[in-house]
């Protein structure tokens, strides 16, 4: 049996007229002989508009119950795309995550899922040539619904392809046609990639490139799971996002990602003594802020500065959190107008330069580098947002792509 997971955004189902469009991608893969498991997000606004709803009806909506309203939005889709592949001749049936079941743990709003009936499916598949599957939600082990936070319907439809295993395979539908070498609405001359690895695609999700959810890339990359990045409103191939292989090491940049959802936070005249940095991050851990770039001076006179940056919304919480503990410090500074720029490639491995090759072209570009971190496939330079849209332009034509 070959079976082809599909998935589709909450663009792609918006309308009826969407629907049709996606239902002709579902058939043409029934044409190529798959039996198709099609993962279904909430029709565009949806999910923002229950939310509103739940903000009306409560000042704290109770997380468990804000799931199970969240949830209606996915039900409503696969109902109602059922009914039109129905009504085209194909014996299909629409499936909600506690059906399948979608085991998740009870962390409601973000769960993890911990299991996946593939067994469940390919029963189903002895009845059905298509089936409808709500992206997004699952279930507890005692029966509370949840949903896996935004995005989660990646997770869902690579989920169950990692489930079913034997090399199936998960195309992954989106209002564009596959992975750029950097934000075409910034750089005219960002080109679409014919293949991108696991490692790269991690690095531009956690960028904040939201063409693949980066929970939904983790699990791919675990489990070899094969998945195609392309658009519903065309019949282009795509981006293959897959293991790496040679031909991807001999690139020596593949693309450029960038972030605007950057805060930078200084605390001044920390005492430079064993411990100081793991109490003030363990409060902030335990206050469930993430971290990004850390940079400690070197020590004068017994004190040093601590610089690090968070996520924008997370700011005036961070701060409040600092202030109302003793971290040590004789003052604590804060900036918005920041913005990451990072240059991606698993070819930086293999090759050397790329780190002065960055520097020296954001200096000849007059642009001013705050804070620099790097891993074994990025370089990522925190500079003034005035300068981003240069930066990506710059780099994208100093490494020729």
């Amino acid at each position: 049996m070959r079976i082809l997971v599909q998935k589709f955004g909450g663009s792609s189902v918006a309308d009826l007229e969407c629907m049709k469009k996606v239902r002709g991608k579902v058939l043409a893969a029934r044409e190529e002989g798959y039996k198709v498991v099609v993962v279904l997000s909430a029709r565009y606004g949806q999910t923002n508009s229950l939310l509103e709803r739940a903000y009306q009806w409560s000042d704290e909506p109770d997380l468990a119950e804000l799931d199970v309203l969240l949830t209606t939005g996915e039900q409503e889709s696969v109902a109602l795309f059922s009914m039109l592949l129905q009504d085209a001749g194909v014996k299909a049936r629409s499936f909600l995550g506690f059906q399948i079941p979608i085991v998740t743990d009870d962390a409601f709003g973000s769960a993890r899922i911990d299991s996946i009936s593939a067994d469940f499916i390919r029963k189903a598949f002895e009845t059905y040539d298509v089936i409808v599957m709500a992206g997004f939600q699952g279930r507890t082990k005692d029966m509370r619904l949840t949903t896996l936070g935004r995005g989660g319907s990646d997770t869902s439809a690579v989920a169950i392809a990692a489930a079913l295993g034997d090399g199936t395979i998960c195309d992954i539908y989106t209002d564009v046609d596959g992975v750029y070498t950097t934000d075409p609405r910034v750089c005219k001359e960002a080109h679409k990639m014919d293949k991108v690895s696991y490692e790269e695609m991690l690095e531009m999700a956690s960028m904040g490139a939201k063409v693949l959810q980066i929970r939904s890339v983790e699990i791919a990359e675990k489990f070899n799971v094969p998945v195609r990045v392309r658009s519903t409103f065309s019949n282009d191939p795509g981006t293959l996002v897959t293991k790496e292989d040679n031909m991807m090491e001999s690139v020596l940049v593949s693309g450029i990602a960038f972030d605007k959802d950057q805060a930078r936070v200084t605390l001044c005249d920390v005492q430079d003594r064993p411990g100081s940095a793991a109490g003030i991050f363990s409060k902030l851990g335990d206050a469930g802020i993430v971290v990004d770039m850390i940079i400690q001076t070197a020590s004068r006179n017994g004190v040093t500065d601590i610089a690090f940056t968070v996520s924008r919304k997370d700011l005036k919480r961070t701060i409040e959190v600092l202030e109302s503990q003793d971290c040590g410090c004789s003052k604590i500074e804060s900036a918005q107008s920041i913005a990451k720029v990072s240059v991606i490639g698993v070819g930086m491995r293999n090759h050397s330069g790329v780190a002065s090759r960055v520097f020296d072209t954001l200096y000849k570009a007059g642009i001013n580098v705050i804070m620099i971190s790097t891993s074994e496939v990025k370089i990522s330079c925190l500079i003034n947002e005035a300068d981003l849209n240069l930066a990506v332009n710059t780099l994208h034509q100093a490494f020729e792509l």
